[in-house]
């Protein structure tokens, strides 16, 4: 197995992914000029953060007027969820040197760790995996950086009643469900959407990496019923 060939595997199971990230991005880059954002601040806003959920709370806040500490603070919370992605990539990359870290912590966003991950745990002692991690990540920042620019390009030419939000969550439970395998993985679902759904509603920041250490801590607990079976 060459590296090429496993940064090619990358690469083709992140695109489909992108039919629900294109139209997030599309949505950023309109949602960027109308807050009255530069196109070139909307589209180097796509490339520093590298967060679709947070650039979209940094822009709602930006045009309520919210102060710069409450501006750091929202996208800072939101994007603590990548410490736990690192987490759980450490054991698989830790052997790597400093510089190639670097770069695959860069490109570790939702839906390369979502495809990657399954990777690394069905496949732990393949060849080049770290490469499989720089396919899906370069495919990802391409696609977002190309729907963000059509987004500013669009302006607020897109009609009203094309919806597109709806495909981002449609797309994260298209990746896991299949992952869904024992009852402990189950109560992990359910505990964080719950959760999310809660916090969210009630406007809590960190809403994100809450319902994730709530899904973390039922995991814990319900291991063992799996063990049991």
């Amino acid at each position: 197995m060459t590296k090429w060939k496993v940064f090619k595997e990358g690469v083709f199971e992140e695109l489909p992914l992108q039919v629900g990230v294109f139209p997030f991005g599309i949505i950023y880059g309109i949602m960027a000029i109308e807050t009255g954002l530069t196109p070139l601040q909307a589209f180097l806003m796509s490339s520093i953060i590298f967060g679709g959920a947070s650039q979209i709370v940094f822009l709602q806040l930006f045009s309520s007027g919210s102060s710069m500490a409450v501006l750091v603070t929202s996208v800072g919370a939101i994007n603590s969820r990548h410490f736990l992605y690192s987490l759980s990539m450490l054991e698989f990359l830790k052997k790597l040197s400093l510089k190639w870290r670097i770069i695959l912590g860069y490109l570790l966003t939702d839906e390369a760790y979502a495809v990657s991950i399954r990777k690394f745990m069905n496949e732990p002692n393949k060849l080049f995996l770290h490469f499989h991690l720089l396919g899906t990540g370069i495919t990802l920042f391409l696609s977002w950086q190309l729907s963000t620019l059509t987004g500013i390009l669009l302006g607020g030419d897109l009609p009203e009643f094309l919806d597109l939000q709806f495909i981002i969550p449609l797309t994260f439970i298209a990746i896991i469900i299949p992952m869904i395998k024992s009852v402990s993985t189950l109560f992990v679902v359910l505990s964080s959407a719950v959760t999310a759904l809660i916090c969210k509603n009630l406007d809590i920041n960190f809403w994100i990496i809450l319902s994730a250490v709530v899904g973390i801590i039922f995991g814990i607990l319900t291991s063992k019923m799996d063990s049991k079976r």
